[in-house]
C-alpha cells in the first residue's frame, strides 16, 4: 500500500510512455469529484462536480474542484466525462465552460439533459455533446474509451473504460450491485469480467461504502416502508429527497396513486429535474397524480403529498424554509408527516437534526434514517468491492470519491484479494502509470475554491475565519474624532455593535476607558492614528472579554480633525 504523502515536490514532466492521474477533488470528501488523465500531451478529464457548504464554510453556497494546475493547458483538455447526473458529479462543470467553453462534454442521455438544463441557467451556450450508452465506443486523441451500465441511486449511471499507449484504466464512477434495481438496470459485470481479462492496469473504485460489510440491500426494500408511512399518516405527506433522486421519486409516486393522493413537486431543482426524467421517459407519471404544488391548499390534507428538496438541510431549500415556518405557500399543521427519504452526507449532520427540530416544533411527525428504513445508499459495500477485485482482477488499484477512512479501507479490500499496489492519494497527489506500475510523483496545489454569490475562487481560508468570528462572536465598530493638533478626543467613542447586543447602551460603561487610554496617546506625544486604533482595539476588547466573555470582531476607527 502507498500512501501519498503532504510534503511532496512539484512532479517531473510527464514521459512519454505515461499517463498521469491527478484528483482535483473528491479524495477526502463525499462530493467535488473530478480526475484529470493526461498522456501524449492531451488531458482527459471524468466529472466536475461540487461539495456543498457546512456549518464552518458561513456564506459559501458551493465549493469546486480546484483545476488550478491544469488551467493554463484547458486547451489541451479533449473532453470531459460525466460518469453520471448527481450534482457531486456535474455541478461544476458550468464554472469549469466559463474558462472554456467549448470542452466536448460526454455522457448518457439523462445526465447530459441535466447538465444542459443547468448551462441555461448559467447563461452559457451548450457546448458539443457526445451522448453515450453502455457498451458504445468513443475516442478523443489519445484516449479511447469504452462505457459500461453500472448501478446507482439515479438512472443511466456509466463506468468509463480509458484505453491509451500507456496502460488502461476502469473508473466506476458511482455504483452498487442491486440485484433488483427498479429500473432493470444492472452493473454490467460481464463486461467488468470482460474488460479484466483484456487487463486493467488501474482501477479507480467508488470508496463511499468501504466501512459497511456486506452488500448494499435493494431500493425495493424501501418500498414497503413507504407503502407503512402512507398508511399510517391521515394528514399531509411531505417527502424529501435528493432533486436527482428519480428511482425514490418513482417509489413515492406510486404509493400516492395506491393511496389516492394528488402529488405536488416542491423545490426548483425538484421540479426542473423530474420534468426532465418525465420527458426522456425515466420516470413515469401516471395519469391525473401531479398537480401544481400551489393548488394542494384546495386539496383535503389527507389527500396530498409533496416532494420536496432540502434532505441535507440546505439553509435556502424548500424543506428548511417549511421547518422555519417562512415557506411562501407551504405551512406545516399539527400531525402532519415529514419523510426524510435520504441518507446523512457526512457534515451535514448539525443541518438535518437542525431541520428535523424545526419540523417536530409545528407537530410534524419526521420519519428518518435513524428511526425507520426510508434510504439505502447508492454506493457498494465491502462484499461487493471484493466481489469486483475479484473479476477485475487489476494490477494497480487507486480508491477514488470518499473520505481518507474510506479510501483506506478501499484499499485494505483489494489487498485482500491479492492486489499488489495500491495507492492511497489526496487532492492534488500526481500518480503516474509506467510500465503497468502506478506510483506517486509529486503534488500540485489543490484546495477548496468556494462559491460566494457570483465570486468564485475570491474567498479564502482567512475570509471564513472572520466571517465565523463574525457569525459566533459578533462585531463592534467604535468611531473616535480627535484634534490633531492636540491628540485630545473630541467626539465620540460612538460604539455600534451586531450579533453582540440588542442595544449600544451596554457599551457607555466602556467609553470613559476609551477616552482615557487615547489621552494617555496625547500626553506621551503619540499621534499615530494606528497606535490610537490598536488602543481603542484593546481597551474595548479587554472590557468586552472581561465583562461578557466574548471575542468579537472590533473595528476601531480614528479621525483627526
Amino acid at each position: 500500500m502507498t500512501n501519498a504523502q503532504t510534503n511532496l515536490g512539484t512532479p517531473k514532466k510527464l514521459k512519454k510512455n505515461a499517463l498521469r492521474v491527478t484528483p482535483l477533488g473528491g479524495l477526502g470528501d463525499v462530493g467535488r469529484n473530478m480526475t484529470a488523465f493526461e498522456h501524449d500531451g492531451r488531458i482527459l478529464l471524468v466529472d466536475c462536480g461540487v461539495l456543498f457548504p457546512e456549518d464552518s464554510h458561513p456564506g459559501v453556497d458551493l465549493i469546486l474542484p480546484d483545476w488550478s494546475s491544469i488551467r493554463d493547458r484547458l486547451d489541451t483538455v479533449e473532453a470531459l466525462v460525466l460518469t453520471h447526473g448527481h450534482e457531486d458529479h456535474i455541478g461544476a462543470t458550468p464554472y469549469l465552460l466559463r474558462e472554456r467553453e467549448d470542452i466536448p462534454l460526454v455522457g448518457s442521455q439523462l445526465t447530459l439533459a441535466l447538465v444542459a438544463s443547468k448551462l441555461r441557467e448559467h447563461r452559457l451556450r451548450e457546448t458539443v455533446q457526445h451522448t453515450v450508452a453502455e457498451g458504445d465506443v468513443i475516442k478523443f486523441g489519445p484516449f479511447e474509451l469504452e462505457f459500461v451500465a453500472v448501478n446507482h441511486s439515479i438512472p443511466d449511471a456509466l463506468a468509463v473504460f480509458i484505453r491509451t499507449s500507456a496502460g488502461t484504466v476502469l473508473h466506476t464512477g458511482d455504483f452498487k450491485m442491486d440485484q433488483l434495481p427498479l429500473d432493470g438496470r444492472i452493473t454490467d459485470l460481464r463486461s467488468f469480467a470482460r474488460l479484466g481479462e483484456e487487463g486493467v492496469d488501474l482501477f479507480l473504485t467508488d470508496s463511499t461504502n468501504a466501512e459497511t460489510p456486506g452488500f448494499t440491500p435493494s431500493e425495493k426494500q424501501i418500498t414497503p416502508v413507504i407503502d407503512q408511512v402512507f398508511r399510517e399518516s391521515d394528514q399531509r405527506i411531505i417527502v424529501a429527497c435528493f432533486a436527482s433522486h428519480v428511482h425514490r421519486v418513482q417509489q413515492v409516486l406510486e404509493a400516492a396513486v395506491a393511496h389516492k393522493r394528488k402529488v405536488g413537486f416542491v423545490g426548483r431543482s425538484m421540479v426542473r429535474n423530474m420534468g426532465i426524467a418525465r420527458d426522456l421517459g425515466y420516470l413515469d407519471l401516471p395519469e391525473n397524480v401531479l398537480v401544481d404544488a400551489k393548488e394542494l391548499a384546495n386539496i383535503a390534507p389527507e389527500k396530498q403529498v409533496l416532494i420536496s428538496t432540502g434532505s441535507q438541510g440546505e439553509p435556502m431549500s424548500a424543506l428548511s424554509r417549511i421547518a422555519q415556518g417562512n415557506h411562501n405557500f407551504v405551512h406545516l399543521e399539527e400531525g402532519d408527516t415529514v419523510l426524510l427519504a435520504s441518507s446523512l452526507i457526512p457534515g451535514n449532520e448539525n443541518a438535518v437534526y437542525r431541520v428535523i427540530n424545526g419540523l417536530s416544533r409545528w407537530g410534524a411527525k419526521v420519519v428518518h434514517k435513524g428511526n425507520a428504513m426510508v434510504h439505502v445508499s447508492g454506493h457498494a459495500s465491502a462484499g461487493e468491492l471484493l466481489y469486483c477485485y475479484n473479476i477485475v482482477k487489476p494490477k494497480n488499484v487507486m480508491p477514488v470519491h470518499g473520505e481518507y477512512r474510506h479510501l483506506k479501507a478501499n484499499a485494505a479490500l483489494a489487498e485482500q484479494t491479492g492486489v499488489e499496489n495500491t495507492v492511497i492519494a489526496e487532492d492534488g497527489t500526481v500518480v503516474d502509470l509506467v510500465d503497468g506500475v502506478a506510483s506517486v510523483v509529486g503534488k500540485v496545489d489543490c484546495s477548496y475554491v468556494f462559491v460566494d454569490g457570483s465570486s468564485v475562487g475570491d474567498i479564502t481560508e482567512s475570509d471564513l475565519k472572520d466571517r465565523q468570528i463574525l457569525g459566533e462572536e459578533g462585531f463592534i465598530s467604535v468611531i473616535v474624532v480627535v484634534d490633531s493638533s492636540t491628540g485630545r478626543v473630541i467626539s465620540g467613542p460612538d460604539i455600534h455593535a451586531r450579533g453582540f447586543a440588542e442595544d449600544d447602551s451596554v457599551f457607555e460603561n466602556v467609553k470613559p476607558d476609551i477616552v482615557k487610554a487615547l489621552d494617555r496617546l496625547a500626553a506621551e506625544g503619540v499621534p499615530d492614528s494606528y497606535q490610537m486604533q490598536q488602543a481603542v482595539r484593546r481597551t474595548i476588547g479587554r472590557w468586552v472579554n472581561t465583562q461578557h466573555r466574548r471575542r468579537p470582531m472590533i473595528i476601531p476607527t480614528v479621525v483627526t480633525t
